[in-house]
């Protein structure tokens, strides 16, 4: 299996290279050559398997050569032995035709763990066999950084650097980063906003001579092993509730488009996807981009989901490279543009084939609030404010038609939102003792400027300390 850059510049790589490297060294992102294919009965095979099972057979798939069969089942079982939930992403049904993917039963209530805990396996795997250390940077818009935070600390070949906004991630979030003291972590809170954080990332790894002396690495969603990761969940779902034999539609709640764009990698290798919706807060710029043609940055917004606060969707180039029928040539133009102007306006027949699987949807701050109060009102249960953007934006589509069973995704736990949940539902998440454990706990982090070169700096005395 090779992996080749959206933007054409860069060498054809194997799996391990294009994990390691994270983003390719011409500024585009990795996508396998060809997308590897399961067939009907490959599919209907998985349901009623265990979790770990199926994330094997899946990631062994764009492994290849590179990772052994056997490897890859080790790494899968034990990334996923901690889960609080037995099924990992169980399902829950809503009303008829409804459902709750619960992606939130891994050590930091978030979707991000389902990726993050295998990723550090795979580091610790592919660094055995090349050998040295790596500096993995992370920007996070408040659970990616967590999730890594939990997944790398004390590992003895990589040192990690988390970026978040500050005060603009809910506290529990915060604290899942910065309450760490190992050696190998670090956390800096960014006078800027997420799209600030990301884009001094994607900086660092413009500076070729910065990567190689840095050994640098990124766990983000530019990173395609996350993707890989993220594409389990969609098929476990979707044979729980009749896949293949059944199409399905999906609504995701939405900000750096990896975990939508994790639901077309699983319709490309075969999942029948009817539809996914794209639901976002007020910064829609997917969503726009969706309904209007035009991708254009504007300001970020604060909302009650914080982690969907993104003006920059960094996979959308991904989901660009495909629709206009993978010329690089194309998208490299493109985004240059983007990054030049902050706006680019997609091709009619590429923005026809988008719009072939997606729909989009903006949520507002009150239709939030009130998806929260009338979910625990009419089912008991209790959903977090991005989790809420999923089932508005699941409604507001008018997908829930009960022929074709829509799967809302929910990303994060409750409690990590507490006061956006008391606020809209009267009551209060329960407390799981990892959040009690964190009040108490002292914090660790720094605070920088939203400027590539201090942060290049921090890097670098961490790396060679």
């Amino acid at each position: 299996m090779k992996y080749l850059s959206t933007r054409g510049k860069a060498p054809q790589v194997g799996f391990i290279d294009a994990l390691l490297q994270g983003l390719a060294p011409d500024g585009g992102l990795y996508v396998p050559v060809a997308w590897p294919a399961f067939t009907h009965d490959q599919i209907a095979a998985f349901a009623g398997r265990p979790y770990a099972e199926v994330a094997a057979v899946i990631v062994g798939a764009f492994a290849g050569e590179d990772i052994a069969a056997d490897v890859i089942s080790q790494l899968c079982a034990e990334a996923y032995a901690g889960f609080a939930h037995a099924a990992v992403a169980p399902l829950k049904q809503l009303s008829p035709g409804t459902f709750l993917l619960e992606l939130f039963h891994g050590p930091t209530l978030a979707f991000k763990d389902l990726a993050m805990q295998l990723l550090a396996r795979l580091y610790d795997h592919a660094l055995a066999v090349r050998g040295g250390a790596m500096t993995v940077v992370c920007a996070t818009s408040g659970d990616t950084g967590g999730a890594a935070v939990k997944a790398f600390a004390g590992r003895a070949n990589v040192r990690l650097v988390v970026l978040f906004p500050q005060d603009r991630i809910s506290e529990v979030q915060r604290r899942f980063i910065t309450a760490c003291d190992a050696e190998n972590v670090r956390a800096v809170a960014v006078a800027g906003d997420f799209d600030d954080c990301q884009a001094m990332v994607k900086a660092m790894f413009e500076d070729a001579d910065f990567v190689a002396a840095m050994r640098l690495a990124a766990v983000n969603s530019i990173n395609i092993a996350r993707i890989v990761a993220q594409s389990v969940y969609y098929f476990t779902a979707a044979v729980a509730v009749g896949a293949p034999a059944r199409r399905v539609a999906f609504s995701v709640p939405t900000g750096n488009f990896g975990d939508a764009f994790a639901g077309f990698a699983a319709s490309r290798m075969g999942l029948p996807i009817e539809r996914i919706v794209v639901a976002t807060n007020g910064n829609d710029i997917v969503v726009r981009a969706i309904e209007e043609g035009r991708y254009a940055r504007e300001a970020v917004i604060a909302t009650q989901s914080p982690a969907m606060d993104i003006q920059v969707a960094s996979n959308f180039e991904r989901l660009y490279f495909e629709s206009v029928e993978r010329m690089a040539e194309e998208t490299a133009r493109a985004f240059r543009a983007f990054g030049a102007s902050g706006m680019l306006h997609i091709p009619p027949a590429a923005l026809e084939r988008m719009r072939g699987l997606f729909t989009g949807a903006a949520v507002s701050e009150a239709r939030t609030a009130r998806t929260i109060l009338a979910t625990f009102n009419e089912t008991g249960e209790l959903i977090d404010p991005h989790t809420a953007v999923g089932v508005a934006g699941a409604l507001e589509a008018r997908i829930t038609d009960q022929a074709t069973p829509v799967i809302c995704l929910a990303t994060a736990h409750p409690a990590k939102f507490p006061q956006a949940v008391r606020s809209a539902a009267g009551v209060s998440a329960p407390t799981p003792p990892v959040v009690a454990a964190l009040a108490d706990a002292t914090e660790h982090v720094d605070a920088l400027e939203a400027d590539v070169e201090v942060i290049k700096a921090y890097v670098r005395g961490f790396a060679q300390s």
